[in-house]
């Protein structure tokens, strides 16, 4: 399935192969991508990018807006379903890395 639009996207790493941010353009597109570990406990920085699940987010809300209007259809609510069930993996491994003490970090 072609995309669209031609969305430019830069992700960045450091020297370890880390992901350091990024950016994702296109027409009505924006997104920076959170640059950095956000820290833990005391030290916890203020988030300064986008997070996966934000995005996420933001487009299960247009689906659900789309099934509230005439463009209501089965496609929409599975698309939204899976959406749903990618923001349960991630926040599974949320859970999983706070139970393990590395979230926040770049330990693995």
């Amino acid at each position: 399935m072609a995309s669209l639009q031609k969305l430019r996207i830069e992700n960045k790493f450091d020297a370890n192969g880390v992901p350091t941010g990024g950016t994702v353009t296109g027409i009505g597109i924006a997104i920076h991508w959170q640059d950095g570990p956000q820290g833990r406990n005391e030290l916890k920085e203020t988030q300064n990018g986008a997070l996966v699940e934000d995005v996420l987010e933001a487009c299960l809300g247009r689906l659900k807006q789309f099934q509230e209007t005439r463009f209501s259809c089965p496609e929409n609510v599975l698309a939204a379903s899976s959406i749903e069930e990618a923001l349960k993996w991630l926040h599974n491994r949320t859970e999983d890395r706070e139970k393990r003490l590395v979230d926040g970090t770049h330990e693995v």
